[in-house]
């Protein structure tokens, strides 16, 4: 559970939803925000700091999913899509844009602050890790992966050999771990969209990761497949320091 209060930004343009959205969660603890649009939205972001937006897909004037690209383009926010439908479509076009959860309504307000306490707990790992510099080391299950030095040592210490793409990939997830990446973000923040490449090869490269770090690659639970979303890299990752004299 989170233990500041933290500063939810909620925009529906259903007053009743939102009242009723307002209303749960500041009976547990949460500052909440309110906006009808996007204009609102974004004089709220601009005047206030805002931890965490609830974002409905459905809204008058620009819809949810651009505000959601608009909101990634600009910050790394937790966004958390509404979908009155909770079709797939609505919902690989939330992720596709940058959404870190969605729920499909009607919906349980438990579960919205469950989703609401999982995506601040994941943002604040991953924050952590991204304070590591290129001389630090990240560390999840007991692997150990050096970005300087660019290799991956398992548990028991020994080298595990990879490709400079299998370890670029590697990188990526272990940066941002908890949270659903499709394969166009993965594509974009590992290959830069070089000539050649498509979605298909991320999942030749997940493939291979998986027979390397997997305790069963028929079974993965450390990179799992998000269907119709892309992949999450599911451990708990931390920073270590390693001393600059570190043996290669």
């Amino acid at each position: 559970m989170v233990t500041v209060a933290p500063n939810i930004l909620v925009v529906e343009d259903d007053r009743e939803t939102r009242a009723l959205i307002a209303k749960y969660l500041r009976s547990n603890a949460c500052n909440v925000m309110t906006a009808n649009d996007g204009r609102e939205m974004v004089r709220a972001m601009t005047e206030h700091r805002v931890d965490l937006v609830i974002l409905d897909v459905m809204l008058p004037g620009e819809d949810g999913l651009s505000l959601c690209r608009k909101i990634r383009s600009e910050s790394q926010i937790p966004i958390i899509m509404l979908t009155a439908r909770g079709e797939d479509v609505d919902r690989i076009l939330g992720l596709e844009m940058g959404a870190d959860d969605y729920l499909p309504k009607p919906f349980n307000p438990r579960e919205l602050l469950a989703r609401i306490n999982a995506v601040l707990r994941r943002q604040a790992a991953a924050q952590t890790v991204s304070a590591a510099n290129g001389a630090t080391t990240l560390t999840f299950l007991g692997w150990r992966i050096d970005f300087r030095l660019r290799e991956l040592r398992n548990p028991a210490g020994a080298r595990v050999a990879m490709t400079s793409a299998e370890f670029d990939l590697l990188r990526t997830f272990c940066e941002r771990p908890g949270r659903v990446l499709s394969r166009d973000s993965l594509l974009d923040l590992t290959q830069g969209r070089n000539a050649g490449s498509f979605e298909r090869s991320i999942d030749v490269l997940v493939s291979r990761i998986r027979r390397k770090i997997e305790p069963d690659p028929q079974d993965a639970t450390m990179i799992k497949t998000v269907r119709s979303g892309g992949y999450m890299f599911t451990p708990a990752v931390d920073p270590i320091a390693i001393p600059a004299d570190s043996p290669s």
